[in-house]
This record gives C-alpha cells, sequence and structure tokens, in this order.
C-alpha cells in the first residue's frame, strides 16, 4: 500500500529492534489497554443497513457514509481514510502557518527550511507577478544548444535540478548483493501515463492523445511561442515521445523482476548507448562508476537512436516540453490551471484543485519532509502510540511465523528459506532514526521557482551520494507525515510512518477489532508482500534469488493464479465493460488476502479478540471485519478507476473490500452466510495462498 516524531530521542526504536527477536520468539503479547466502553469501535452510523453483508460488503460497512459523503470536487476518491489525508494536510498547514510566521529561525534550521519554503509558495501575488520570467533562463539555454555536445550538456543540467530526461538515475540496491547501493538507469521521459496511452486505439487512449496535444501546445504558448510554432512543437513533442513509448515496457512486464533487472559494467553500459557521452554525464553528477542496472535495455538502445537521427531542433522543442511540463506547478496560476486541467480534471475527473496552503503542505512535505517530520511527530505521535504500534508488529509478526510453519503444501527446506526471510524483515515505525540535513539547502521567502530548483537539486544530490556505498539502512524513503505505508523488497523492509498511524487507521483509543481491522491489516499486507508474486523473487537480504524448491514454486504459483483469475472477472464501474487486470493487480491482491488472514488471527489473540461480548449490536469478529471494510471502502470516480485498471497495481477499493473477505471463510461465520451468497466462495472456487 501504497493508498497511504519525538525529537532528538531514539530510544523507542531502538529498544524496538533490540526486542523484536524476543517477539518473534513470544506469545502473542498481551494487549495495551484492557477493553472498557471508552474505547471508539467501528462507525455504526457509516453502515447500510438496508444492504445484507453477504450479499454486498462493500456497501454494507460504509455505504451509508459515502451516500452522504460525495467526493469532493477536489479529489478522485473519498472514505474516512481519504478524508484524515486531508485533516492530517490541513494538520501539516497548520504547523506552516505557525512555523512561517516566525522571523527568528537559525539559517539553515528545519524551522527556517520548511516555514521559509512554505511561506514562499503560499505568496501567491509574487508568484503570479514572475509569470515565466524564472523559466526563462533555462530555456534560453536549451535554445542555445547548437551540437550534439551541447544537448547531451543541457541533458546533464537538467537531470541536475530534477528533469530526468528521457532516461532517470538514482540510487538503489545492487540485486546481485543488496548491501551495496548502486545506479539504476531507468525509462523515463513521457507525459502521458504508460505506453499504452500512445499506441493503443481505444477511445480513451486517443481522446487522451488529443487532450495532450492540446495542453503541450498552451504551455508553450504561455511559455511565449506564437501559437501556430505551438501546436507543431506539439506534434513534434507527441511524435518523439511515442518513439520512447514503444520501446518502453508496459505496467505488466515490469512487475516481473527478471524484465527489469539487467546488470552491466560501467563500460557495458557506454556500449549501450555509443552516442551517449556516460563519463562526462557521471563526472559532471560525481557519480561512482561502479556496476550499474540498466532496467530496459531496449529503451536505451532506441534513447540512443534518437540521438543519432533525431533533428537537434526537434531535440530542443523535447527537451524545452519536458521542463515546462515539470516546471508547471511552481510557476503563476495560468501554468498550474493548465497542468491541473489535462492531469487532474480530464484523466482523473478531479474539477477543483485543491487550496492552495494545501498544496503548499504537500509541497513542502515532499520536498522537505524531515524538516517537517520533527515537528509533526511532536505534536501528533506520542511515545505511547510507536510502542503500541510496534507490539502490533511483532504479534502480527508471530502469527505469520505460525502460519507458514503450519501451511500444508510447502516443503520443510522452503519453510526455513522462508522464515529465515521473515525473521529479516525490517520494521521502520514512525520516523527516522536520523534526521536529513537541509542546512546547506538556500531557501528564501523572496523566489519560490528558485526554491523548488534549490530543493530538487538537493534531493538529486542527496540520492546520487549514496551510490557506491554501502546501504545506509537508517534512510525513509516516505515522510514522517506521510498517510501511506510501503514494503521495499530489496530492503526487506516496510514502513509505517507516523502520518498512517492516526484515525481512522490506527488509535490508542480504538478498540482491538477496529485497530487490527485496519492499520493491523496494513501490517499483515506490507509483511506480506514479503510472500507475494514479486517477493517470494527476493531472498531475505534482498538479492534476486530463487528459494524455493521447484515444486513448491509450481504450488505456489497455482495458488497466486487462482488470484489473477478472480481480479480478471472485476469490472469497473461505469460503461465499457473495462476489466481489472488479475496479473496487474496480483501482488496487492496477494496481500490484501494475506493481510486480512493475519491481522484477523493476531485479533483472535488479544482480549476482545477471544471475547463474545458485542458492541452496537455487533460481535468482535463482526467488528473485525467491519472496521476492514470501512478504512479500505473508497468510492472513486469512473475516471480515477480508469486510470487505475491501467498502471496501478491496486485494484479499485470495491475490489479490495469483497475480495479478500469472499475468500475468507471466517467471514461467512462472523455473518452467517450460507454458500450461495455473492459475498461466499465455494471451496472449488476458493484462493488461499497463505
Amino acid at each position: 500500500m501504497n493508498g497511504e516524531q519525538q525529537p532528538g530521542s531514539t530510544t523507542g526504536e531502538d529498544m524496538f529492534r533490540k526486542t523484536l527477536p524476543l517477539l518473534l520468539a513470544a506469545t502473542i503479547a498481551p494487549n495495551a489497554f484492557t477493553q472498557q466502553p471508552a474505547f471508539k469501535g467501528i462507525e455504526t452510523a457509516d453502515l447500510d443497513r438496508s444492504v445484507q453483508p453477504c450479499d454486498n460488503f462493500y456497501d454494507f460497512s460504509n455505504g451509508a457514509w459515502r451516500a452522504q459523503n460525495p467526493i469532493p470536487a477536489s479529489m478522485d476518491r473519498w472514505s474516512r481514510r481519504w478524508q484524515a489525508a486531508e485533516i492530517n494536510k490541513g494538520r501539516i498547514s497548520a504547523i506552516l502557518n505557525e512555523i512561517s510566521a516566525k522571523a527568528d529561525a537559525l539559517p539553515g534550521s528545519p524551522a527556517q527550511i520548511a516555514g521559509d519554503f512554505y511561506g514562499a509558495c503560499t505568496n501567491i501575488k509574487a508568484i503570479d507577478a514572475a509569470g515565466v520570467t524564472p523559466l526563462k533562463p533555462y530555456l534560453a539555454e536549451i535554445d542555445a544548444i547548437h551540437d550534439l555536445a551541447g544537448l547531451q550538456n543541457e541533458m546533464r543540467s537538467l537531470n541536475a535540478m530534477g528533469v530526468m530526461v528521457p532516461f532517470v538515475i538514482g540510487g538503489a540496491q545492487d540485486p546481485q548483493a543488496p548491501g551495496e547501493i548502486i545506479a539504476w538507469v531507468l525509462a523515463g521521459g513521457l507525459g502521458l501515463p504508460d505506453r499504452d496511452y500512445y499506441i493503443r486505439p481505444e477511445k480513451r487512449f486517443a481522446d487522451a492523445r488529443a487532450d495532450y496535444l492540446v495542453y503541450i501546445a498552451k504551455l508553450f504558448a504561455l511559455s511565449g511561442t506564437p501559437v501556430d510554432e505551438a501546436n507543431k512543437a506539439a506534434q513534434t513533442v507527441m511524435r518523439f515521445e511515442t518513439e520512447l513509448a514503444k520501446a518502453t515496457l508496459d505496467n505488466l512486464a515490469t512487475r516481473d523482476p527478471h524484465a527489469i533487472i539487467h546488470p552491466v559494467s560501467f563500460s557495458a553500459l557506454q556500449k549501450m548507448t555509443p552516442h551517449f557521452d556516460w563519463e562526462s554525464f557521471y563526472k559532471s553528477a560525481n557519480l561512482h562508476s561502479g556496476s550499474i542496472n540498466v532496467e530496459q535495455p531496449e529503451f536505451l538502445a532506441q534513447f540512443d537512436r534518437q540521438l543519432a537521427s533525431t533533428p537537434l531542433g526537434d531535440w530542443k522543442i523535447y527537451l524545452r516540453w519536458q521542463l515546462l511540463n515539470s516546471s508547471a506547478e511552481n510557476l503563476s496560476q495560468n501554468f498550474v490551471a493548465a497542468h491541473f486541467d489535462f492531469y487532474q480534471n480530464q484523466l482523473a475527473g478531479i474539477s477543483a484543485p485543491k487550496p492552495r496552503i494545501t498544496r503548499c503542505a504537500e509541497t513542502t512535505d515532499a520536498l522537505f519532509g524531515e524538516a517537517l517530520g520533527q515537528e509533526y511527530v511532536r505534536r501528533y505521535f506520542p511515545p505511547e502510540a510507536k510502542q503500541r504500534a510496534q507490539v502490533m508488529v511483532g504479534n502480527i509478526v508471530s502469527v505469520i511465523r505460525d502460519t507458514i510453519e503450519n501451511v500444508d503444501w510447502m516443503s520443510p527446506a522452503t519453510k526455513q528459506r522462508a522464515l529465515e526471510k521473515l525473521s529479516s524483515i525490517r520494521v521502520k515505525v514512525g520516523y527516522p532514526d536520523k534526521w536529513k540535513d537541509y542546512s546547506h539547502v538556500r531557501i528564501t521567502r523572496a523566489d519560490y521557482f528558485a526554491d523548488t530548483i534549490a530543493a530538487s537539486r538537493f534531493l538529486v544530490a542527496d540520492d546520487f551520494s549514496t551510490i557506491g556505498k554501502p546501504i545506509d539502512r537508517s534512510r525513509w524513503d516516505v515522510t514522517p507525515a506521510s498517510s501511506s505505508a510501503g514494503y521495499k523488497f530489496l530492503l526487506n523492509e516496510i514502513t509505517l510512518p507516523a502520518g498512517i498511524l492516526q484515525p481512522p487507521a490506527f488509535s490508542l483509543n480504538y478498540t482491538d477489532a477496529v485497530n487490527y481491522g485496519a492499520i493491523g491489516v496494513v501490517i499483515g499486507h506490507e509483511i506480506s508482500h514479503a510472500f507475494d508474486d514479486q517477493g517470494a523473487e527476493f531472498d531475505g537480504q534482498g538479492r534476486l534469488d530463487n528459494w524455493w524448491t521447484s515444486a513448491d514454486f509450481e504450488r505456489f504459483k497455482v495458488r497466486t493464479g487462482c488470484l489473477a483469475k478472480q481480479f480478471d472477472s472485476f469490472t469497473i464501474d461505469g460503461p465499457g465493460d473495462i476489466y481489472i487486470n488479475g496479473k496487474l493487480t496480483l501482488g496487492e491482491s496477494i496481500a490484501d488476502l494475506g493481510g486480512l488472514k493475519i491481522s484477523y488471527l493476531a485479533f483472535k489473540k488479544t482480549p476482545q479478540g477471544r471475547s463474545i461480548a458485542t458492541i452496537d449490536g455487533f460481535t468482535p469478529d463482526e467488528q473485525f471485519f467491519i472496521a476492514w471494510g470501512q478504512f479500505i471502502g473508497d468510492e472513486i470516480r469512473l475516471e480515477k478507476q480508469r486510470l487505475m485498471v491501467q498502471g496501478d497495481p491496486h485494484p479499485v477499493s470495491k475490489y479490495r473490500v469483497i475480495g479478500p473477505v469472499s475468500n475468507f471463510p471466517p467471514f461467512a461465520k462472523a455473518f452467517g452466510c450460507k454458500l450461495g451468497s455473492p459475498m461466499v466462495r465455494s471451496e472449488a472456487e476458493r484462493c488461499v495462498v497463505w
């Protein structure tokens, strides 16, 4: 899921690291609180009681809330979960408003960096007065290109400021030696969501291409290009990007680790693209020229062909476009509006932008999240919450261990490797032990665009500085205030930031049913990714390694294939019979089903889980499942659903609710659902992975 701090003290995290092995070896820890009426349970007013839970659990669990709370004009989906994420951004805005109002912050301090950046972002009058002027020096650099050497020099300059085109380069683990960070060269350079938008004939793709051409021409015109030239430039950009798209893997193909892991030496990289000077690129970026992973060799070959054959004038138009598009949201309101109209309105169905202060809070968190996060954690994530979350993690990991030990389809040899991987999983809770140092980034309130460039340069250089070095496992790739969680295959770790450890996912004041039905399933979900169709390809150290016996792996593929087939049968809302791609969503479907089962079993070992006492007329088991339906049950715009089925590995939320519960017999037992009910699959139809 991806969806989804206490300054100066790391005692809680250090203690967790020391005690995790004990948590894995121990019985389920006692509940941190006793069941009593003061604890908050499920949201009974959210239930649609006109619908039977056995007929449509998605509507039953929170249909009334969705009916009474239509999707806001500024959002592409809505539920209590997404509402909470926006409330969280309101907290961030309040912190930033308070910080930015102070004039005594020390230069280079977290307060000065975050406060001045936010202050510059919210100064719409100054930004609008500047118009396109802040971008003109960079556009002039592109206009001044007169040969291939100048073109490559400009690529290096753009790359350093975060405009990585047409390839993307960054640091990640070496798949062959996961303790080291190497350079990964990735495909990039496309303005549409993915390759299919350029080449498939269906109306929704053709419409997107037509709208994209209009958007490209509009941004060129806003930058000062005459209308006729702007329209011609749009056609040039589309032709160029289409050629890149043809050589790019689709979203399903990139889920196969073997399709995107191609280790090469520096000299081999140079041979793959003989027309590009990698030595100069590496020197300018201060990169270590060791091992490299090329994600998509055919894309790099196409890039090299374009260097050799595309007229220099077309390259300049393409680079100018990429700079305009990447900068649009940081310029005056006419640029921001054009960018919103295409990417948010036309592609995702959002009819109104979020308030400026919310967008500035989002941007500040994205670029300087660990400066902002220190104050966020102090206010909204007390040590008790971190400790409670850590106990839940230990309980859930213990249940996963029991589950692996008791599956009847794995051989002892494969079970042992799976348990070794489980014992190696690292769980990051709340916030980093070591905060990122932004003190050398020059941020002022006088020039917002310059601030965004400074921030981007810092983030690129910070990432590049890791290449050629051992992994620093203290680094976080999500911000503490983020409302999402994630698992990384190469690191074999999950991250649960403070921003997601908030209501409605988690609270010290929630019952066990709500905590385990919401954040508990999320925790189980993220850990289950270590054993989904992709995670199964990596060992406990993050190395691409088949640790299965051949017979066990075939049985695993049969079990996961069952889920892929189920989800292939699901269609999104609205006309057109657009089906979910079960193979694209397979990892998330495995994790949802595994997370639900694992968290349920952990819940059953808590005092409330062992109880038969009802609350508001619902048994503990019913409350657990309702908590999951209420947490994950989003209403999603049709336009967004169309985007999701094309490239999002997550199924639309309706099927994240009903898919797992329909495969899980304890759900049917809890609600008394009979065989033949829509929410109950027969034993022959049921999918079970873990």
